[in-house]
């Protein structure tokens, strides 16, 4: 009993002992199917809830399969709470089914007649559900997503298994020179599960840096239609071009960039998030969504659907019948909405441990580090008068982290470095001091892509960048990251800034966080941390020397 590392508590928290011999292992284990809630130092606690398991169960868990898991760690017998918990959000992912009915109506079976009395009672439902027997319901085409939402909101997952649209042809061939990685191919085959209905849609979440668009790309050949992808910003967008070019045997005649500087629909069509947004005004519906419905596309790809804007779930409610593939290295969303990924792009299909691609080589090792400042005393008096929002500014501007950077620069003069912020000011005031090449949002795409290209040849080897560097940026020799400030207490943003300097190389990464002590921004930092602490990353705490 002494010799494992969990204790499973009744109210479904988990702590591990981040001491024992076998807490990685362990580790590796539960976060198919739990949340890291918080990782001081000695105990994590994790937490099972019924968003963590409908993702387990549809990636290919069982409940057999979880309370084994369970079992095999736990220093303690299991409360029978946690067991019933675990078999009856298993089952609940198979009691409501969503199948054809005829050319107007979808019909939803329930499979237990006490949930079907609950969703006549829910007000939400009653205009989406026209009773068909005591267990069944037709539901009206067009309202498919909207009931998945509202559904899952309520704690009803919805197993969708409406056949697919196939979208107008094209035919993908991948170059002979191409091989992909193991991994990336047990991806595809996991989306595309045997083919049957209720396949062919959902999230696959991969490490930064292992090759997320590959795997888009491996589905894009195996499904052979018309499709779109949407991305973050201009510059993922481009690089999404340039991987398709390079790995199939597609061209510029048959790939378009969708942007604020083209407007190309072709039958491969990369746009961003934003220009899908544009309206003229906040009264104003959103014009370019047509392109969502007139295109032919029979595969949608969201390239960090992490990040998908709430405009953009509206519209993906009216393609439920398309392929959807959501690609990401965390379902963390900030603002909560896990559900609507797992109920409109679709479930977990693919997840893998990050610590498991590093052992094999596939990201580079890399090591966390936590540098903490003091406060300098004549910021002391304005810091202890300001609001909550203004003190962590106050901390995440120190002006004693340009010098501590400056010192970890100077241990790294080999590496190629990224400077990384969140307040534009302190990134102008580095670039004042370092005279290093920043890029920020006001950055021309032009000059953007020169100032990447330049540190990807070596030219440039420090670059200051703000969060518009956060996510899809393909910097495969950075191996160095300095973070000097970022949004609050964002998980998902400390996850992709990590990301930036995990592209294998033939030398270890490195990622320093630089922290005011005794301030907000050390109780936000902690926050930040959860995700990669789960993912097995420790943070190594030092003083600014």
């Amino acid at each position: 009993m002494e010799n494992k590392p969990l204790t499973v508590q009744s109210d479904r928290t988990m702590l591990l002992d981040v001491h024992s011999p076998a807490a990685d292992e362990c580790r590796s284990d539960i976060i198919a199917f739990s949340d890291l809630v918080k990782s001081p130092e000695h105990v994590h606690t994790y937490s099972i809830s019924q968003l963590s398991l409908w993702n387990a169960i549809s990636s290919g868990l069982t409940a057999e399969e979880i309370i084994a898991r369970l079992r095999k760690w736990s220093r303690f017998a299991l409360d029978s709470r946690i067991t019933f918990f675990i078999e009856d959000q298993a089952a609940r992912y198979g009691d409501f089914i969503l199948t054809e009915l005829d050319d107007d109506y979808l019909l939803l079976s329930v499979r237990r007649p006490v949930f079907a009395l609950q969703l006549r009672a829910e007000d939400g439902l009653k205009s989406l559900l026209e009773s068909e027997s005591e267990t069944t319901f037709r539901v009206k085409r067009m309202n498919r997503g909207v009931l998945k939402a509202r559904m899952i909101k309520l704690g009803f997952p919805v197993d969708d298994r409406i056949p697919l649209k196939k979208g107008v042809p094209l035919e993908i061939k991948l170059r002979d020179t191409f091989t992909a990685r193991p991994y990336q191919e047990e991806a595809v085959k996991a989306f595309l599960g045997d083919g049957k209905n209720g396949s062919g849609y959902g999230t696959i979440v991969l490490p930064c840096g292992s090759g997320k668009t590959i795997a888009g790309i491996l589905l894009m050949a195996k499904l052979g239609m018309r499709t779109l992808i949407l991305c973050p910003n201009i510059t993922s967008v481009r690089q999404w071009i340039r991987e398709i070019k390079d790995k199939t045997y597609l061209t510029d005649d048959d790939i378009g960039e969708y942007s604020g500087e083209k407007k190309d629909l072709k039958s491969v069509t990369v746009c961003t998030y934003q220009i899908i947004t544009w309206r003229p005004d906040t009264d104003s519906d959103y014009p370019r969504f047509s392109i969502f419905r007139e295109g032919g596309w029979g595969f949608i790809i969201y390239d960090e659907v992490h990040m998908l804007p709430a405009p953009v779930f509206r519209i993906t409610a009216e393609l439920q019948a398309i392929h959807r593939l959501g690609l990401t290295a965390t379902l963390v969303r900030e603002d909560g909405r896990e559900d609507e990924v797992f109920s409109l792009v679709g479930p977990k299909r693919y997840d893998t441990p990050w610590s498991e691609l590093e052992q094999q080589g596939f990201i580079a090792t890399a090591y966390c580090h936590e540098i903490r400042l003091p406060l300098p005393e004549d910021l002391e008096v304005k810091y202890a008068i300001a609001k909550k929002r203004e003190k962590y500014r106050i901390a995440a501007e120190n002006p004693k982290k340009m010098e501590t950077a400056a010192r970890i620069i100077s241990e790294h003069s080999d590496d190629s470095i990224l400077i990384i912020g969140q307040y534009l000011d302190q990134l102008e005031a580095f670039r004042e001091k370092f005279g290093y090449p920043i890029i920020t949002g006001s950055t021309p795409a032009k000059r953007r892509d020169e100032l990447y290209e330049g540190f990807r040849n070596g030219t440039i080897k420090v670059l200051i960048v703000s969060k518009v560097a956060n996510s899809a940026i393909d910097l495969p020799d950075a191996s160095v990251a300095i973070q000097i400030s970022g949004t609050f207490g964002s998980r998902q943003e400390e996850a992709q800034r990590l990301g930036r300097i995990l592209r294998p190389k033939n030398r270890d990464s490195h990622f320093y966080t630089l922290v005011t002590e005794y301030t907000e921004e050390e109780e936000f930092a902690q926050n930040r941390q959860k995700f990669l602490s789960e993912q097995g990353y420790s943070y190594s705490i030092e003083k600014a020397e």
